[in-house]
């Protein structure tokens, strides 16, 4: 991790101090850090899967009407849109949280943890918010109430989007940012900036993280079937081997990595996840079946990356004499932070949480579809601290795990981001 301050000069070469920090948000949203709390706590505990945030919907909406906003209701099927109008003509900024938990058993001792049991791919499972899209709810909803209070200040709209899906919504019914995006959320509205948050359980509490430009990779699931002649395992020369030449795929799908690709530009991840084929120990099957994941983040290096994986594997395979089929399938984009509009917001971010808390970040290769948003507007999405600071990173368990774990006294400073960053790009302080 780098600290921001000399890069900061670096690469924005912009004033610090521009904005005041809000003396008056910071004291508005401690007055209602406990409430954001209290609804933090209640959404972890009624956690919903993908596309069946339908409680949770409701929770939201009867929030925003309390609040006298405008809201639209079941868009990409549960997803809630506030619009806040303010008393003065002006730009129109989007502010967006997700909504959607994960099926994973929570083991974590709190008097707040889900009990919740579903069904999911035909398994019984646990469901439980292991990537704090609980705490991005609440803080949203702590920003729309300090917001709504001031809508006659206010030089603009502010869009609130509390998104369904970002974890992935079941491939038969599709979802999440670029369902959202589809029916209109950002062009309805004529949103002109969009502005997103994602805790992290293994950053301090008070730290923000940033990096401009391409921050969170591309993620493109892939399906490689390689297809042999069946034999009896006794006898191998009868067969065409689809295991063989899949392990073989394998290792030569890492070259593309290791060999290929420019690492010093952008990292690039190709992994399998799973690997299915035969039905005994006797047979060697007719047919393989692997599939995977793609992380890239760079547009440039994904196109190359992908036409590498076609040839490899197309190769591979037809030195052995086999076939092979591949699809990549569509997946997030590049969560790109547009380097102009994150030099007129970073200030901010900094004069909000403290010159000494924000880091300039290496990027990572987990994925966000916040990327379908800032493929069509210029947006920012930055990283906020959630671990307790007594903590050792190292010893903080990780995102999408029964032991997930975010501290509450996090979430303060990200309903002070939303707030702030909407009221100065709607002042005019972050439009130029």
């Amino acid at each position: 991790m780098m600290r921001l301050l000399p890069l900061f000069f670096l690469l924005f070469n912009l004033p610090l101090f521009a904005q005041t920090g809000h003396p008056e948000t910071a004291e508005a949203a401690a007055a209602i850090e406990d409430k954001v709390i209290e609804w933090r706590h209640h959404l972890h505990q009624n956690p919903e899967l993908s596309n069946r945030e339908f409680e949770t919907a409701k929770y939201v909406e009867q929030h925003l009407r309390g609040l006298g906003l405008e809201v639209r209701t079941k868009v990409a099927y549960t997803g809630v849109v506030g619009i806040l109008k303010g008393g003065k003509p002006g730009g129109v900024i989007a502010l967006r949280a997700d909504m959607d938990a994960l099926p994973v058993r929570e083991v974590v001792d709190l008097p707040y943890a889900s009990k919740v049991e579903t069904t999911y791919l035909g398994k019984e499972v646990g469901v439980m918010h292991a990537c704090g899209h609980d705490t991005h709810v609440a803080m949203l909803m702590g920003a729309a109430e300090i917001l709504a209070a001031r809508r006659q200040d206010i030089a603009g709209t502010v869009i609130f989007i509390f998104q369904p899906a970002e974890e992935g919504a079941p491939k038969e019914e599709g979802g999440g940012a670029k369902m959202m995006v589809e029916q209109g959320v950002l062009k309805d509205y004529g949103v002109e900036v969009a502005f997103g948050i994602h805790i992290n359980s293994q950053t301090p509490v008070g730290q923000v993280n940033y990096k401009p430009g391409g921050a969170m990779a591309a993620s493109n699931p892939f399906t490689i079937k390689v297809k042999g002649k069946q034999a009896h395992g006794s006898a191998p020369w009868a067969s065409i081997d689809p295991v063989v030449v899949s392990a073989q795929i394998i290792m030569g799908l890492q070259t593309i990595v290791s060999r290929q690709s420019e690492l010093t530009k952008e990292p690039v991840v190709i992994s399998v996840g799973k690997i299915e084929g035969g039905v005994r120990n006797n047979i060697i099957p007719s047919e393989v079946t692997m599939i995977g994941t793609i992380r890239t983040l760079d547009r440039e290096m994904k196109k190359d990356v992908f036409a590498r994986i076609e040839n490899t594997a197309t190769h591979i395979a037809a030195a052995s004499g086999a076939e092979v089929e591949v699809d990549i399938q569509e997946g997030t984009l590049i969560t790109f932070n547009d380097p102009e509009i994150t030099r007129r917001l970073m200030p901010t971010v900094v004069a909000t949480a403290g010159e000494d808390n924000v880091n300039l970040v290496r990027p990572i290769t987990g994925a966000e579809d916040f990327s379908f948003y800032a493929k069509e507007v210029p947006s920012l999405f930055i990283f906020l601290g959630g671990m307790d600071p007594a903590l050792n990173r190292r010893d903080a368990p990780g995102h999408h795990t029964p032991n997930f774990q975010v501290d509450d006294r996090g979430m303060k400073l990200g309903v002070e981001l939303y707030t702030n960053i909407a009221l100065d790009y709607l002042s005019g302080k972050a439009r130029k």
